[in-house]
């Protein structure tokens, strides 16, 4: 899978555990110097990032004998170098997003095309529910390469007739999810010769006798034979046939339960800190964020003193419009917006896992400021639009103490802080150091060196110290989630 959030390891899992620092060090080497031994003469250049890692993963999966490979996919997939799977034992597709737009388009419909790249002839794909032009593009995809396709039945179709599944992974997205990952377990079960029975487990597949099963290729993720599936299954006006749902094994139903991955909805309680913590870097998957932080945040039991503060921590690469995205999370009502490059430290020196070449620090930073400018942009027309919700520009001096109760008030009188001001760190270390401002015992204090900081980071650090609740919301980027993670829970990085 890709990318890591702390540690490169993470991308190469066997049983769901990083591979040892010490096999990953045996077949990296081990795959270097053969292709530095091997490598064209009149072209002398190794392969990049990620292709080498993929390669060296596929050679660990044969090295280490696995019965099954799960392989996500890059970017897209009909370019992508792990399609070079000829014959995987099933494939699906997950919900479909705008993103990496400069290698995949501009549309929904270019994008699918390029995830339809993956359905080979004659394997199993399937897709959970996309909008009508986008599936009409994996149908003819699915077509042209004599690949059968079908659409996921609804988790809700699975829990008929018993308990509801509960999920491992918050989030209303994630059942979509879940009844994808179903579909492909089953399939690949059958293909197997186990019929779904619990505890039955059948043969091992033997990847040097069944190199045709080792691999599989989640949004592009392969996993068996589907049975002819009867007519009735094909709804009228529906371009894709509908697979049936299927009685659930307990092991499946425990599978889903107990489902972890860490950057996802996740949430990392510290006292009166808490963190929400998800990778969502798309439109579509930062509504989804949305929609889950005010489930898991918003609506939870306020503090008796009502001291409540929201922050947003975001930052956001490559080409996405980070002003849609910006959009979106405006209606959450952050008290501060904390923009800062996804450098753990201003020196990356000692974080090689977490270098970025691509990315100079100056840039980062710039791209930090314009997040800076458009939130404020987006905060002022949020203001012209709702009375309720003054200009940062125009609305200074809200907090004033109150000698009665030691403590902070608000005026005017108001149920939430209301001068959300947006500020920029150099890098993630400082950012959390001050939101928390001492408050998260994996986190130092903030120094005194912020004697520079704009007033509102001053007057909000008042705010956060005295704040009974200090909801924190890290999204926009995986490797932004994963520098935070590395920083809240050092023995990730173990």
């Amino acid at each position: 899978s890709s990318p890591h959030l702390v540690q490169v390891r993470e991308r190469i899992r066997i049983n769901g555990q990083p591979i040892s620092k010490d096999l990953f060090s045996k077949y990296f080497w081990l795959v270097y110097n053969r292709l530095e031994e091997t490598k064209d003469s009149a072209h002398a250049s190794m392969p990049a990032y990620f292709r080498f890692l993929t390669i060296m993963a596929f050679h660990v999966f044969l090295q280490e004998k696995v019965d099954l490979a799960v392989v996500e996919v890059g970017i897209g997939g009909t370019y992508d170098c792990t399609n070079i799977i000829r014959a995987p034992v099933v494939c699906g597709v997950s919900s479909l997003g705008i993103d990496h737009t400069s290698i995949l388009g501009d549309t929904m419909e270019k994008i699918a095309w390029q995830k339809g790249g993956i359905f080979k002839p004659g394997v199993p794909a399937f897709t959970v529910a996309q909008p009508e032009r986008p599936l009409e593009v994996l149908r003819e995809r699915a077509q042209e390469r004599k690949c059968p396709l079908y659409l996921c039945p609804e988790l809700d179709d699975f829990e008929e007739g018993c308990r509801a599944l509960e999920l491992g992974l918050a989030g209303a997205h994630q059942r979509s999810n879940a009844a994808l990952a179903l579909q492909l377990a089953q399939t690949w079960l059958q293909r197997r010769g186990c019929q779904g029975k619990a505890g039955d487990r059948g043969r091992g597949p033997d990847p040097a006798r069944d190199p045709e099963v080792s691999v599989g290729c989640l949004s592009c993720l392969g996993l068996g034979e589907l049975k002819e599936l009867p007519p009735s299954t094909e709804l009228l006006g529906r371009p894709v046939p509908l697979a049936p749902a299927f009685q659930l094994t307990d092991a499946m139903i425990q599978g889903l339960r107990d489902t972890e991955w860490l950057g996802r909805t996740q949430v990392l309680s510290r006292g009166p800190v808490t963190w929400y913590l998800d990778g969502a870097h798309t439109t579509s998957s930062i509504q989804a964020c949305v929609r889950w932080f005010r489930q898991a945040a918003l609506n939870q039991d306020k503090p008796h003193d009502g001291s409540e503060v929201r922050v947003l921590l975001f930052n956001a690469t490559g080409d996405r419009d980070t002003a849609a995205l910006l959009k979106l999370l405006v209606p959450c009502h952050f008290d501060y917006a904390v923009f800062c490059p996804n450098f753990t430290e201003v020196s990356v020196a000692n974080n090689a896992d977490q270098q970025n070449f691509n990315v100079t620090l100056e840039n980062a930073l710039t791209r930090c400021l314009e997040n800076q400018r458009t939130w404020t942009r987006l905060l002022e027309e949020k203001a012209g639009q709702d009375p309720w919700f003054p200009s940062p520009l125009r609305v200074e001096g809200l907090l004033q103490p109150a000698p009665t109760r030691g403590s902070l008030l608000l005026v005017p009188p108001a149920p939430r802080p209301l001068n959300s001001p947006a500020l920029v760190f150099p890098c993630l270390a400082q950012a959390l150091r001050w939101v928390a401002q001492g408050r998260d015992p994996q986190l130092a204090a903030p120094t005194a060196s912020g004697a520079h900081a704009p007033p509102a980071a001053s007057s909000g650090a008042v705010l956060l110290r005295e704040a009974a609740a200090v909801r924190v919301l890290v999204t926009g980027s995986l490797h932004l989630v994963g520098g935070a993670l590395r920083l809240l829970d050092p023995a990730l990085s173990q």
